[in-house]
């Protein structure tokens, strides 16, 4: 925006804001809603890491003198994904009750307990299974945020720019899973933040590991969120309580949408979270077995960044055909995968990780197409709350993709995700993609 140009918003959006409306140039100040966007999705990025902060720890927790069962790790990582859907549905009413600068900095603080909990737990191998139950409960708090945080960054971007400005905060926020996955191989090497005294732990080969970084890390741009939120957020006049939001479950689109982002965000989310153990569990007997840290984090990468480019592309040809093309694609991606879960050679692990990789890319485009979709099948307000309850219902991806594995074998997983793919990919088709389709944005 020109200086120009600002200064005419200036004179017509009053003070308060309480003619903001951001289909109306001069009542819509451009530069605070991307510094919101920007403020809230580092903030948003961290709550990736924290909600995955579990399933980047739990690989390693034996490895340092934890003895826990098979059985009790998937439940330990898929317990963030229980919390995070159930926290997510909390979220989705908190944006027009607290406000922007509200919510996003109790939320940073509130990230701060789980980080400082794994930080304590790495570091007593004698912590009770419980309170490692408790702690990956209290680590679906950063799972839980982005229902307030996306709905709350709607009401600050006018319709044809809420695919990129959703599709960024999205996907860089998705891109904290794999961050998580990224740097925890790394920090655990070596004392952290003039930690060095503290005692690091014993690897079963014998070397040292700093565990206790994975959460400490976090905690020093947890605390600079909560600043930033405070300092630069403001609050749009978009106010509802809880009684005027229940009327998005009136909608037939909210549920046709909530399946559909199931089958996205849900299965990005939840394989996200498995992946390392599905490797183990799956590929850990071979002898030169894939190290599961060192895969797990390249398809949530891959599917944050096909989510954030795609932003602006679904600004230009609409979000339903790229959430058709997307839901097509891991169709093809999950009955690939299921051919490579009773391998009989440790080479077939690459054939694993491509069909991985291919869900994990097709999950990134119709996610992006959804987020897109919303703004423009709902009216600003109903939109908000549609986007925090399909995105409350998808966090449940991790608890369910996680219970199911412990339930059926991976191979019958996989297909049960092919069928539903492919009943989603046909509601995406019908109600939006095909051609005369009355919502096609």
């Amino acid at each position: 925006m020109s200086a120009a140009s600002s200064a005419l918003v200036a004179s017509k959006l009053n003070p308060d804001l309480s003619n903001w409306d951001p289909e109306h140039e001069e009542t819509w100040d451009s530069r605070l809603a991307w510094r919101t966007l920007w403020i809230t999705t580092f903030s948003l990025t961290l709550s990736f890491a924290t909600w995955y902060l579990v399933s980047a720890i739990a690989p390693r927790l034996n490895d340092i003198g934890y003895t826990l069962a098979p059985g009790q790790l998937y439940w330990l990582v898929a317990i963030p994904g229980l919390a995070g859907g159930l926290l997510r549905l909390v979220f989705m009413f908190l944006p027009p009750i607290l406000g922007t600068r509200t919510l996003v900095s109790v939320s940073s603080a509130l990230l701060v307990l789980p980080m400082l909990g794994w930080t304590l737990a790495a570091r007593d191998t004698s912590t009770p299974y419980w309170v490692l139950l408790a702690l990956a409960f209290a680590a679906g708090i950063g799972g839980g945020t982005f229902s307030g945080f996306m709905a709350s960054t709607s009401y600050f971007f006018p319709k044809r720019l809420a695919g990129t400005a959703l599709g960024l905060q999205a996907g860089l926020g998705n891109f904290g899973i794999g961050l998580m996955q990224l740097i925890l191989p790394w920090v655990v090497g070596f004392g952290l933040l003039g930690t060095a005294a503290l005692t690091p732990q014993s690897s079963a080969k014998g070397d040292l590991v700093w565990l206790h970084n994975g959460g400490l890390v976090l905690i020093p741009w947890a605390l600079l969120a909560v600043v930033l939120a405070a300092v630069f957020l403001r609050r749009v006049p978009v106010t509802a309580n809880f009684r005027e939001q229940m009327d998005i479950f009136k909608i037939k689109h909210t549920w046709i949408m909530t399946a559909i982002y199931l089958m996205s965000f849900g299965a990005y989310s939840g394989l996200a979270a498995q992946m390392g153990l599905i490797i183990l569990n799956v590929y850990g007997d071979f002898p030169n077995a894939p190290n599961p840290l060192a895969f797990a984090f390249i398809g949530p990468i891959v599917g944050a960044l096909v989510r954030a480019s795609s932003g602006p592309l679904c600004d230009k040809w609409g979000g339903a055909i790229f959430t058709f093309v997307g839901g097509a694609g891991m169709v093809v991606g999950t009955a690939v995968t299921a051919f490579f879960l009773n391998p009989t050679s440790v080479d077939q692990f690459w054939g694993f990780l491509a069909g991985m990789i291919t869900i994990f890319f097709f999950a990134g485009l119709a996610n992006a197409g959804t987020f897109k979709q919303m703004p423009m099948i709902f009216p600003k307000r109903q939109a908000g709350g549609a986007i925090a309850w399909t995105s409350a219902i998808a966090a449940f991806g991790p608890f369910i993709v996680g219970i199911s594995l412990t339930m059926i074998s991976p191979t019958a997983f996989f297909i049960a995700v092919t069928v539903f793919s492919v009943f989603c990919t046909w509601l995406a088709w019908h109600y939006y993609a095909r051609p005369g389709a009355p919502f096609p944005g």
